[in-house]
């Protein structure tokens, strides 16, 4: 009749070695996550000078994904009694451009150097400036003024900036986008007119 087989026991000097062994994968693998770089914020800036006319339009593609994220548009009409002229931009889909909800229109503010764009803000503007019935609006011959922007990336909250000249001579309403930028990181606030990450707000 046979014996049953003893099972293999491992010697104290191979249990350390094994020991040893795990310890060193340990303490490479905390070594390569602590390596590991943190996802930080960017800034991407794009340097432009495109005049917007009157009654012309500008398309712009703030993060250059071919598709349209806001378009500016210069409104020139006449009366018999006088030729209102507007400059507007215009939000595609749910993106939005800082500003406020006024009695007649949605004015969008002209944002000093600094400022900070980002979630705590409200997004309803879209007027800039206008001559209808007076100069209205807080870009009326303003030169170095941001827009505040919010828009989507492949469905994620992103916030940027657009810095232009608008000059309002004899009821001519003319814009000139002198630059632009957004922040890569979905949620992350941007300041104004900064134009290299890692941004800190």
């Amino acid at each position: 009749m046979k014996r049953p087989r003893k099972s293999a026991s491992l010697s104290q000097s191979v249990h350390d070695r094994l020991n040893m062994y795990a310890l060193a994968a340990s303490a490479a693998g905390g070594t390569l996550l602590a390596l590991a770089p943190p996802s930080e914020a960017e800034i991407i800036y794009t340097k432009a000078y495109h005049v917007i006319p009157k009654g012309g339009h500008y398309n712009l593609d703030l993060n250059h994904d071919g598709k349209t994220d806001f378009s500016f548009v210069d409104r020139f009409s006449c009366t018999e009694d006088f030729c209102p002229n507007a400059l507007s931009v215009n939000p595609i889909g749910e993106n939005g451009v800082e500003g406020r909800q006024g009695f007649l229109e949605k004015w969008a503010y002209a944002l000093p150097q600094g400022a900070h764009i980002g979630p705590r803000h409200p997004f309803s503007g879209q007027v800039m400036a206008s001559s209808d019935a007076g100069y209205l609006g807080s870009w009326v011959n303003v030169t170095n003024r941001y827009l505040g922007f919010k828009f989507k990336i492949r469905g994620a909250t992103h916030y940027g900036w657009a810095r232009l000249d608008v000059s309002v001579t004899n009821g001519i309403v003319v814009g000139t986008l002198t630059g632009y930028a957004y922040e890569t990181i979905p949620n992350e606030p941007i300041i104004a007119g900064k134009t290299k990450g890692p941004d800190v707000v």
